[in-house]
């Protein structure tokens, strides 16, 4: 009789990244067992960003199908072509998820982690959990998230021949001097693609949050103030 692979349980763990300069929305760090097996095997890197937890369950990140999947479970604050990424083959086999063939393009030479066996249903589950998930949000990432939803659903910027190219929270930099700070808020930034001969044209709104104001209050006054008038006589005119 073949041995029954022990099962192992997967808990998501939403987590701001020490240096969120790289991506200042939260991770969703997968946790083994308890365990933050990644982290011994590539310290550095950051799981795939709360950005990548919408739309379809099918293109979530750890999503998993009956053909094998290879994912990028983790990379560097830079890029996994400059320091390398830890990559997992993932597939669905009967009433099991499975998490093996790994491998470590970064130049920290740990072993892999071992092969990983889940329950499906509760796998399935604490990924719906995970996506639906907004405890750990603070204020600045409610306000990012809602604004973002209003401008993408709005076609605001299509409308003036515009590309919405990112909305994301600013967080107060810990350590600065306050004449140096700025304050939290959202950054909205999008471009204009120009013509023939005619250069693209790149804009960005910094906007401020407060934590005295209910969120879903500031969303939208920031979305009433963006969506007034066409947003290349409000925002800023930026280089790149």
């Amino acid at each position: 009789m073949t041995d029954q692979p022990t099962i192992n349980t997967l808990t998501l763990q939403h987590r701001i990244p020490d240096d969120w300069a790289a991506d200042p929305w939260a991770e969703v760090r997968p946790l083994i067992d308890g365990v933050d097996v990644l982290r011994e095997v590539h310290p550095d890197g950051f799981a795939p960003s709360c950005r990548h937890w919408t739309g379809p369950a099918e293109s979530w990140p750890l999503a998993v199908t009956e053909e094998p999947r290879t994912i990028m479970i983790t990379e560097p604050p830079c890029t996994a072509g400059c320091c390398g990424a830890l990559y997992v083959t993932m597939r669905r086999e009967g009433d099991l998820v499975i998490w093996d063939d790994w491998r470590n393009t970064s130049n920290i030479h740990a072993l892999p982690p071992a092969d990983f066996h889940f329950d499906l249903a509760r796998y399935e589950a604490e990924l719906a959990r995970a996506a639906a998930d907004r405890s750990w949000e603070e204020p600045v990432d409610t306000v990012a998230r809602l604004l973002g939803e209003t401008l993408a659903e709005s076609g605001w910027f299509e409308r003036w021949d515009c590309v919405l190219t990112y909305i994301s929270p600013r967080r107060e930099e810990p350590g600065l001097p306050e004449v140096l700070a700025v304050p939290e808020g959202v950054d909205v930034a999008f471009h204009q693609v120009g013509g023939p001969n005619e250069p693209t044209r790149y804009y960005g709104y910094e906007l401020f949050v407060t934590r005295d104001q209910p969120v879903e209050q500031q969303a939208q006054l920031l979305a009433q103030h963006i969506l007034a008038d066409d947003p290349r006589k409000t925002a800023e005119l930026r280089d790149h």
